[in-house]
């Protein structure tokens, strides 16, 4: 398993961690401050530098960092250099495919940045032999997020025979919290079919507002023993996305505390 950064933690940071008006709020903000051609280059790898001073090898891309609607060859070049010279890989893009051109710009800023997948909200599925022919001429997977989803069956309906290994699922630990479904059972439950793991905890039931891996309600060690026990090796990103502050210390927290875990068995006599 490869711990990553997932960037959309910073969704507050553009709006001075004053994020009122919800999660679109801080994606325009983000969108806002990243498409200027003239400053891309500093403020990308500005970002990526921060990510690999507190210890990270690999990332996951939020889509408002390089968005396919404004991302032209020059910024996606200037991300490649940035990625290069901090040494950091992407593992995903976390991203929302609404539509068939969101699908395929998504997919094309993906074979810029070198990476194999996309995870993330995809009623793009809707048009599924259109959604699966896209991924397979890029060379690209796409997990399928839980969100609203109460249960993993509705994942599993979405994700449906796989398209031969294109369509998965990318579960995130917080939304099954929220929803009141067992994080470490929904795991195992989709373990024939994961690609990814967004790991987020967050404080109570029934709510999303996130928090430091452990001190919420997400059951975080069970995951990560699940994930043992079935052998997963795909991406593990760490997600926290607080709307009043940043989550940097706490993503460090959590980053050691995730270590610890895996650095020990699966089953600790």
């Amino acid at each position: 398993m490869r711990i990553s950064f997932i960037t959309a933690n910073f969704v507050a940071r553009q709006l001075g961690y004053h994020m009122t008006e919800g999660w679109m709020q801080g994606d325009a903000a983000t969108q806002a401050y990243f498409r200027p051609l003239e400053t891309f280059a500093e403020r990308f790898e500005g970002m990526l530098g921060e990510i690999r001073g507190i210890g990270f090898d690999a990332l996951d891309l939020w889509g408002a960092h390089l968005h396919p609607s404004w991302a032209t060859p020059e910024h996606l070049e200037a991300a490649r250099q940035a990625l290069k010279a901090q040494g950091l890989e992407v593992l995903s893009l976390a991203a929302w495919c609404g539509s068939l051109s969101d699908l395929e710009g998504f997919c094309r800023v993906a074979r810029a940045v070198d990476a194999p997948l996309i995870a993330g909200g995809a009623p793009v599925l809707r048009q599924r032999s259109e959604a699966s022919a896209i991924l397979k001429n890029y060379g690209v997977r796409l997990g399928v997020e839980n969100h609203p989803e109460k249960t993993p069956a509705e994942l599993l309906a979405q994700i449906g025979d796989g398209a031969g290994g294109y369509i998965g699922a990318a579960c995130d630990t917080g939304w099954w919290a929220t929803q009141d479904y067992s994080a470490p059972a929904a795991l195992r439950e989709l373990q024939d079919h994961l690609l990814a793991v967004h790991l987020k905890d967050v404080r109570a039931t029934g709510a999303h507002q996130t928090c430091a891996l452990g001190q919420g309600v997400a059951d975080i060690e069970g995951c990560v023993r699940v994930l043992q026990e079935i052998g997963y090796s795909g991406p593990l990103g760490i997600e926290h996305e607080p709307e009043t502050f940043d989550p940097g210390p706490d993503v460090l927290q959590s980053k050691k505390l995730l270590e610890g875990w895996l650095s020990s068995s699966a089953n600790p006599e």
